[in-house]
């Protein structure tokens, strides 16, 4: 049915067509129209940001921990150029958003905010759709969800200010978008990889964030074999609790899981692009066959060789090696039955002694690992605190695990807690975060999430100092006084922007801030005060 709409609410009703319930935004003279349509016309929910970046970020999480296509809309201009380090991010993370940007009018080329968007959004590898003309609003922002879902990057849709209030016909446009599973191996390189698999005597399953959707294929192809399982960074959480899961492979691993590692022949990767962080730059693959399986082809070969590689679906690929191994009758390895795989995912903890006023903080992490809620969607932000996090701090799920780091930044954590919390508004979310971080980007939206009333608990890791750069001025015998800093008490900060914050330096103050978790009301942070000279050191 063809409908005349002015283009602001065209463009809400397309939005609302492709069962979005959720925008994250700030709004701005380009986007204010759309924004309220969406609302008042659409019965959308709009979730405000403090800063155009912050919006980009919630939605990023918003798609990881849902699964749907995270919207966020801004104005033009600088309102974009704020979010260029957040779409950069969601590029990296490989997450599918569409942001709503604004442009200025064509008919004012001196406009104070033009720019050109396009050569703009180019630059962060981020996708560029226009919006071509009232009459093809539909079809335009079905194309952006399209290419979203299809390129599994940001898609930024720009709309021409002047367009607003022009008048044009409507009629539904959505897009088939084509999800079944990649191919199935099959041919001379599959027979190659499944006889490395076969002759292989201590070959080890590395999972990715590829591979997440295969769990029960590979858990039921490692059980066969009588291989160990792994997983990377991204797919943290996916064999949890699985009996001969090791956890984490590469820099992140345990000493033990390390040495294991080493020992392998054959290692199985699916869904993953081996970065250096993974392989140990290399190291851990030498003197081993590879196997790679993935279903983008740009993901294999990119850091290191493999001597079989299979352009298909994990899933699938596994169901293929386990059909021929059983078909073959190739007995299990029995690599698992030498393990013992509590010293393989115990990570060792430092007695070295702390300072006074100020806490432990490897052991003030174990126990946030016991005292946590289980359900949590644990978010952590860049920066020098976070490797001990994510080696000692677990997550139900790859999904419920959400990693701000694909681009190195730090402070994104904040707001991706918040979009984090609006996709699973039902679960805790527990971000970690460092002083630096919290200060670039966490306070500035710390009330955005009191006003949301979310369930969030927040971990600030303060040595007051910009601590990666602190070591290294160290590590040459130089003077670290230019990294350190002399922060507001977040603690104060945090209640007086209307949550609960408690400020920690003995073991006695850390159980009363975690005894505070069981009858919290809202957003609460935990402000771990650190000795800049007694923190671990980055693991990557």
């Amino acid at each position: 049915m063809t409908t005349k709409l002015h283009v602001y609410q065209s463009i809400a009703r397309a939005i609302k067509d492709h069962g979005v319930e959720t925008m994250f935004g700030l709004m701005g003279d380009a986007n204010l129209f759309m924004v309220d349509s969406f609302v008042r016309d659409c019965g959308g929910r709009f979730v405000p940001a403090a800063h155009e970046g912050s919006s980009v970020l919630m939605a990023l999480a918003y798609t990881h921990v849902s699964g749907a296509v995270g919207v966020a809309t801004v104005t033009h201009g600088p309102a974009l150029t704020n979010c260029l380090t957040a779409i950069t991010e969601g590029v990296r993370g490989h997450l599918p958003i569409v942001l709503f940007a604004g442009d200025t009018p064509a008919e004012n080329p001196r406009h104070l905010q033009g720019i050109d968007q396009r050569e703009l959004i180019k630059a962060t590898g981020a996708g560029f759709e226009q919006l071509r003309t009232p009459e093809t609003v539909a079809m335009d922002v079905a194309r952006a969800f399209y290419r979203a879902q299809v390129e599994r990057r940001p898609i930024i849709l720009n709309m021409p200010a002047d367009f607003m209030w022009q008048e044009a016909a409507f009629e539904k446009h959505i897009l088939n978008v084509f999800t079944a599973p990649g191919g199935v191996a099959e041919g001379g390189i599959l027979d190659e990889a499944v006889g490395m698999i076969a002759s292989a005597r201590r070959p080890m399953i590395l999972a990715g964030g590829g591979a997440i959707d295969a769990r029960d294929e590979l858990i039921r192809l490692a059980d066969r074999l009588e291989a160990p399982l792994a997983t990377t960074l991204k797919a943290k959480g996916l064999f949890q609790d699985h009996p001969y899961n090791i956890d984490i492979f590469g820099t992140l691993s345990t000493p033990a899981a390390y040495d294991l590692i080493a020992q392998t022949d054959c290692i199985v990767c699916f869904g993953t692009g081996l970065h250096d962080f993974t392989t140990d730059r290399g190291k851990l693959m030498r003197d081993k066959r590879i196997v790679q399986v993935d279903v983008e082809p740009t993901a294999i070969g990119g850091a290191l060789h493999p001597d079989a590689a299979l352009l298909a679906d994990a899933g699938l690929t596994a169901e293929t090696i386990l059909y021929w191994l059983n078909e073959a009758e190739i007995p299990a390895s029995g690599f698992t039955r030498e393990l013992d795989t509590a010293a393989l995912t115990a990570h060792p903890v430092d007695k070295k002694t702390t300072a006074d006023g100020f806490v432990n903080y490897v052991g003030a992490l174990e126990r946030f690992e016991a005292a946590l809620p289980k359900d949590r969607v644990l978010v952590t932000d860049g920066g020098r605190f976070m490797t001990e996090v994510w080696c000692r701090i677990s997550a139900p799920d790859p999904n419920s695990f959400v990693n701000t780091a694909n681009f190195g930044s730090i402070g994104l954590g904040l707001q991706e807690a918040i979009g984090a919390g609006i996709a699973a508004p039902d679960r805790p979310v527990v971000l970690f975060t460092g002083d630096g971080g919290f200060m670039m980007g966490g306070i500035n939206e710390f009330n955005t999430a009191v006003r949301l009333g979310l369930d969030l608990i927040i971990v600030v890791a303060n040595d007051s100092a910009y601590g990666a750069e602190h070591i290294q001025f160290l590590d040459r015998q130089m003077d670290p006084s230019l990294t350190t800093f002399q922060w507001p008490s977040f603690a104060e900060v945090a209640t007086s922007l209307g949550g609960t914050g408690y400020e920690v330096r003995s073991d006695d103050e850390l159980q009363t801030a975690l005894n505070a978790l069981e009858n919290r009301k809202g957003p609460i942070l935990i402000e771990l005060r650190l000795d800049p000279h007694d923190v671990p050191r980055m693991r990557i």
